[in-house]
């Protein structure tokens, strides 16, 4: 999400960093491109507009004219910006006593609102308490067989009726909720293809009869900014208490993310990042200017770490780096439990600069099948020794993999990479992934880090680079 407009403000602050210092003029051209970047990602035209004249305003400080550093002042002037835009932060789920808590759900059909339930009522029952998700959507076929499948896949009950009046379900199973020990309500109500009379009014009625506590209305970030115009129809009707974002790991151009709450007022609480059920984030409008502006999100990566990885494995696999004993089954491992991280992609762009600099590493999910039949078709010394596995062993393996001799040679040069990777994140002294588990990373050694990205692709460059001349000359 958000590369294109990435990549475009890192050209302004490349081209303000230049100049030395810089001037009105400077600003000016500066912001004009800043402008274009956003209409271009569907963002709100009334928020482009004020965006760049308060980003305008802030830059024309004293600090930013006579600075010898004007390129990065701007990105923390244009940082705090967009955190003002999005913010300010409130993900809290405010429950009441005596339960239960009733959350509904609203939106457009196709935006993700039944997935988005199931994954809102897991995050709730991580929490510790006992939500029940509730079928109010009787317009769309199978909605309720599709929230019955999803409950189960997570444990949670769910409740639902034949019939058409959605209110009588939305009440009963507020009662069977209180009836039943279930101190929070999840309600995924009925959407249309667009915005009707119809629509409104039923989620107006079931919202009147059983007064839920929060209201959320869940937009696909892919509709830039319809999903905009949405949330401002549907919070003039059900006053709304927040929003929820999803589909934001998708080919989202940002618009919904920066538009929709300066258009409604509302924030945005949660947003969906993936299509398993526990791809939903607390949204952190810092940390996402962060991620939009290049610089990675490292706290939310230390959260992942400390969530899915345990820090006495953490701890044997540095130590078996730094021997260099470090093997394809070790490898094979740590593949997995980044994968439940949501995979080294997206776990390296949190790293400042690094998302760049191993976009072309071929490690996420749909090669950890085959990347385990390669492995298993190794001998055990093969494994431990990844350096033995020359062109006989290639064959025997892909042969037994039932793979081409490619994929085995492709995995053996990914290891590799990954393996000096790691060996970088273990060594160096500063904290290795001992650190990232306790939070202790700082922008020093991710610096390091990132060095040693950028050395390693350079090496793997010239190598390619040599390689192919030496090709070129045998032809000759």
């Amino acid at each position: 999400m958000f590369e294109s407009l990435t990549e475009k403000f890192n050209s302004v602050f490349r081209s303000l960093s230049g100049r030395g210092r810089i001037t009105e003029a400077n600003i000016s051209d500066a912001m004009g491109q800043v402008r274009k970047a956003l209409l271009e990602a569907d963002v709100n035209y009334h928020v482009v507009k004020k965006f760049c004249k308060d980003v305008t305003q802030a830059a024309l400080g004293a600090e930013v004219i006579k600075s010898l550093h004007p390129g990065q002042i701007m990105v923390k002037i244009v940082s705090d910006e967009l955190t003002k835009l999005m913010g300010p932060v409130d993900s809290r789920i405010y429950y009441v006593s005596p339960g239960p808590t009733v959350i509904m759900l609203a939106g457009l059909q196709g935006g993700g609102k039944t997935t988005t339930a199931a994954k809102l009522a897991k995050y709730i029952l991580a929490t510790g308490r006992k939500p029940l998700l509730v079928a109010v959507d009787l317009q769309r076929p199978a909605a309720i067989e599709q929230l019955k499948v999803l409950g189960e896949q997570i444990g949670i009950d769910v409740y639902s009726e034949e019939s058409k009046n959605a209110v009588k379900v939305a009440q009963n199973g507020v009662k069977h909720a209180k009836e039943n020990g279930h101190d929070v309500v999840v309600l995924d109500t009925a959407g249309r293809l667009h915005i009707d009379l119809e629509m409104m009014d039923e989620v107006a009625n079931v919202a009147k009869a059983v007064t839920p506590q929060q209201i959320y209305l869940v937009c696909d970030a892919m509709t830039g900014q319809d999903a905009v115009n949405s949330a401002k129809e549907f919070n003039e009707r059900l006053e709304l208490d927040g929003v929820i974002l999803t589909k934001l790991d998708g080919d989202a151009r940002g618009g919904a993310a920066l538009s929709v709450k300066a258009v409604t007022g509302k924030p945005i609480k949660f947003v969906g990042i993936g299509e398993k059920l526990d791809k939903l984030e607390e949204f952190h409008p810092d940390r996402m200017a962060s991620r939009i502006l290049g610089m990675g999100d490292v706290v939310t990566l230390v959260e992942k770490a400390q969530e899915h990885f345990e820090a006495e494995e953490a701890i044997k696999l540095q130590k078996k780096m730094a021997k260099g004993s470090f093997g394809f089954d070790d490898f094979l491992k740590q593949m997995q439990a980044v994968k439940k991280m949501g995979g080294i992609k997206d776990m390296l762009k949190m790293m400042p600069g690094m998302g760049s600099q191993l976009k072309d590493l071929d490690l996420d999910g749909a090669e950890l099948t085959q990347m385990e039949a390669i492995v298993h078709s190794m001998t055990l010394k093969e494994r431990r020794d990844p350096d033995l596995i020359e062109s006989s062993r290639r064959r025997r393996i892909a042969a037994g993999a039932g793979v081409e001799v490619q994929a085995v040679s492709s995995l053996v040069k990914t290891f590799k990479r990954s393996r000096d990777m790691l060996k970088a994140v273990s060594g160096g002294g500063f904290g290795g992934i001992k650190g990232l588990l306790s939070g202790g990373l700082n922008m020093g050694s991710l610096s390091q880090m990132m060095s040693s990205g950028r050395k390693i692709k350079q090496r793997s460059k010239r190598k390619r680079v040599i390689k192919r001349r030496g090709k070129i000359k045998k032809r000759r």
